[in-house]
C-alpha cells in the first residue's frame, strides 16, 4: 500500500474540504494516506513527507497564484531540497479559487515547478473535462483540470456550501487516481 501525504493550506475551509474529499478518495483507492497542514508542520511531519512515496500539494489560488502560507511551507522545502528526500516521489497538486478560472493554472504550475525542483515526478488528474452541451455543475471535471485539480468555490459561499458536489466527486476521483499512480510507480 503506498503511503501518500497530502500537504495543504487553507485559507477559509474550501480548500481543507477538498483536501478531505482527496484524502477519500486516495484512502478508499488502497492508499495509506495522511493530510497535513503546511501551518502545523513540525520535525514529525516533515519526516511524514520525507517517508511518502507520494506528496500531494493544496493551495487556494489568491492573486493569481498560492497562498503565502503555502509559499513559506514550499521555501522551508530547501532542507529536503538539498538532500533529494523527495527524489522520485509522486508528486500532484490541487487549487480553489472563488472563480471557474481564477488564474488557478498559476498556481499549478507553481506545484510543478516545486515538484520538478524536488526531482519528483508528476501526475495530472488523468480525466478529461465535462465539455458538451449536456454537461452540468456537478459532472465531473466541469471545472475542467489535467495537469491538477482544480475546484470553485463562491466568494460568498461557506466552506459547508462550496466546493460543489461535482468538485469534491472529482477530488475523490483525483484522489484515486494519484493513489493507483503511485501504486503502479512504486510496485506496492
Amino acid at each position: 500500500m503506498p503511503k501518500i501525504v497530502i500537504v495543504y493550506h487553507s485559507g477559509y475551509g474550501h480548500t481543507k474540504k477538498a483536501a478531505e474529499a482527496v484524502l477519500a478518495g486516495a484512502s478508499d483507492a488502497g492508499a495509506d494516506a495522511k493530510l497535513l497542514t503546511v501551518g502545523e508542520l513540525d520535525d514529525a511531519g516533515w519526516a511524514e513527507l520525507d517517508a511518502a512515496d507520494g506528496i500531494i500539494f493544496g493551495a487556494p489560488t489568491y492573486m493569481g497564484g498560492p497562498s503565502a502560507d503555502f509559499k513559506k511551507f514550499a521555501d522551508a522545502s530547501s532542507k529536503p531540497w538539498f538532500a533529494q528526500s523527495w527524489k522520485d516521489k509522486v508528486a500532484a497538486g490541487f487549487t480553489n479559487s472563488a472563480t471557474m478560472n481564477g488564474d488557478k493554472h498559476s498556481t499549478i504550475a507553481y506545484f510543478i515547478t516545486l515538484a520538478m525542483q524536488h526531482s519528483m515526478i508528476w501526475a495530472g488528474t488523468g480525466m478529461m473535462p465535462s465539455n458538451t452541451k449536456a454537461a452540468t455543475r456537478n459532472d465531473l471535471n466541469y471545472v475542467g483540470g489535467f495537469s491538477g485539480l482544480l475546484t470553485q468555490s463562491p466568494a460568498d459561499a461557506s466552506p459547508d456550501e462550496a466546493p460543489p458536489p461535482g468538485d469534491l466527486e472529482t477530488a475523490k476521483a483525483f484522489g484515486a487516481r494519484i493513489a493507483a499512480v503511485t501504486a503502479r510507480w512504486t510496485g506496492k
